[in-house]
């Protein structure tokens, strides 16, 4: 383990890498979001506005921007610079459970989980809805294809579905796991989607024909979250069995196995241009190489 970062004051739900690498950007059940340094642990901003639970973050492309969503389905969209608030979304009922920017920061995808059950696509800076998709039930991740035109979202009922992002058409829809499905992250050539559940599983499988081209079998508890590594080689999942694994995407082998955390790993993010992981269980953050 490279660092343990300690600032929150309750669980850690939500971590994201800044584009450049150089910053993290956590949030959690106390309500904040924290933008600090990797290597020195040092907290750079505090933001805390009307969020509840803090349950999603994600970073703009461009730097300049966090969005956070929580349980009361409010979303933030702040200003790193300054800690302003830009705009506020309230779009969602209830628990907004996940954020996804599209690569040139244009959009905004965000899936609520009870209560809500949609996905909305919004611009970031009016708060304007653009589509709202009502097919699924309890959304628990959502992720833009590289090229913007699609979403994969990921529910209770044990699907994936892949979908065009402005008119719903449907494209496919992954039906492998047998159980609800926490978290979904399309590969970054674009060329797979990486999926996994309650069923302990994580899956790998082609956006093109929703063939499953490979199975991660390692946890005994439920997979919550996965990160793709910046040269889509290998895939980080966390568990509740509090251990994240490092998978060969396309051969399946176990590469690494961190077991620094004493609880459920809820988030992890894998820095975009080097070999550390950042993963997130109670109210710490690890920084590790795998």
């Amino acid at each position: 383990m490279l660092a343990t970062y300690a600032g929150h004051t309750d669980h850690v739900f939500a971590l994201a890498w800044s584009p450049s690498g150089r910053f993290i950007a956590s949030g959690g059940r106390d309500g904040t979001v924290q933008i600090w340094h990797p290597q020195t642990g040092q907290c750079l901003r505090t933001f805390q506005g009307e969020h509840r639970y803090l349950l999603s973050l994600a970073w703009s492309p461009d730097a300049r921007y966090i969005a956070s969503g929580c349980t009361a389905g409010i979303i933030h969209v702040w200003e790193v610079g300054t800690g302003r608030i830009i705009t506020t979304y309230r779009g969602h009922v209830r628990f907004v459970r996940c954020i996804a920017w599209t690569s040139g920061g244009r959009y905004i995808a965000s899936g609520g989980d009870y209560g809500d059950s949609t996905v909305q696509i919004w611009e970031p800076f009016s708060g304007q809805l653009i589509y709202t998709y009502r097919v699924q039930y309890r959304i628990f991740s959502v992720a833009w294809s590289p090229d913007n035109t699609a979403i994969a979202s990921a529910d209770f009922n044990g699907t994936v579905q892949l979908w065009n992002a402005f008119s719903g058409d449907p494209i496919l829809v992954y039906r492998e796991h047998t159980g609800p499905i926490y978290a979904v992250s399309w590969s970054p050539d674009g060329r797979a989607v990486v999926s996994g559940g309650q069923d302990a599983t994580g899956r790998l499988w082609s956006s093109a024909s929703g063939k499953t081209l490979q199975t991660y079998r390692g946890h005994t508890q439920p997979i919550k979250t996965l990160s793709w590594s910046p040269d889509s080689a290998y895939v980080a999942s966390g568990s509740d069995d509090s251990t994240v694994q490092v998978w060969s995407a396309l051969t399946g082998e176990l590469t690494a196995r961190y077991t620094g955390h004493k609880t459920w790993v809820r988030a992890l993010a894998w820095s975009p241009h080097n070999n550390w992981i950042a993963s997130a269980a109670n109210k710490e953050v690890h920084l590790w190489q795998p």
